[in-house]
């Protein structure tokens, strides 16, 4: 049984800090995106807080998280292996956790560093 789809609402607001990204309706994963921690005192790194939920029909044991953002990023850290370029708009990472049909994955992890406050453009989850 497929899950019905419902779009999205994004509320632009010039005051806030952070920059949060919802993807919806592609794969097997719901997942959103937030930078929930910028550069302080001169530090230029960014963390970014990756909640997803496996809506499927089966078990899974490896994840790709592909993250892509608005202006060039360098990989500094995360929990899982990088795949591919450290620098780039897109970032891509992958991990090994077990996943049950209806688990979520909370990935608390990425960093990255940047000149400016990145916005993410797109994130996808796959397993």
């Amino acid at each position: 049984m497929m899950k019905k789809y419902e779009k999205p609402v994004v509320v632009v607001n010039d005051e806030l800090s952070e920059g949060v990204y919802a993807a919806s309706g592609a794969g097997c994963y719901d997942v959103t995106a937030t930078i929930n921690q910028e550069n302080q005192n001169g530090r230029m790194d960014y963390r970014i807080i990756v909640d997803a939920v496996h809506n499927a029909d089966h078990v899974c044991e490896r994840q790709i998280l592909t993250v892509t953002f608005d202006t060039p990023v360098t990989y500094s850290f995360s929990n899982g292996t990088l795949q591919g370029s450290a620098t780039g708009n897109t970032i891509v990472v992958a991990y090994t956790y077990h996943n049950n049909p209806s688990d979520r994955i909370r990935l608390a992890d990425l960093i990255v560093t940047c000149d400016k406050f990145p916005q993410i453009v797109n994130v996808k989850l796959e397993d």
